[in-house]
């Protein structure tokens, strides 16, 4: 993810996490509002209860991974604070991948990928 897709803003981090429509699952919870640019931006948090740094960066670093692969299908003009739960350090980095499909799907900002007109 490029610079402009970061979410680096602390005032508008907290603005997300207090105003936005939030979807949760057992290993994320996905918290977004709409903003005024033509990209998505996306923010990440663990909280320190889920371990020391080292646990905390990982799984910052597994988040950001797993969005990244996804990246494609966002819908732009986004803001978007993932919250990692403490099941996120165990989980496989599928079910990662998967729980932050599953989010964006719910949230309505997962794109279906159009298929090629064959003519």
């Amino acid at each position: 993810m490029n610079r402009r897709q970061r979410l680096t803003d602390a005032e508008r981090f907290q603005q997300v996490r207090r105003e936005g429509a939030s979807f949760a699952s057992p290993l994320l919870v996905l918290c977004l509002l709409p903003n005024a640019g033509p990209v998505s931006r996306c923010g990440f948090s663990v909280s320190r209860r889920i371990g020391k740094a080292v646990t905390r960066n990982r799984a910052r670093r597994r988040m950001r991974e797993a969005l990244r692969l996804l990246w494609d299908l966002i819908e732009p003009g986004w803001d978007m604070v993932w919250i990692g739960r403490p099941a996120v350090v165990e989980a496989e980095f599928s079910e990662l991948q998967s729980a932050c499909a599953r989010l964006l799907r719910r949230a309505h900002l997962l794109r279906v990928p159009s298929d090629p007109v064959t003519q």
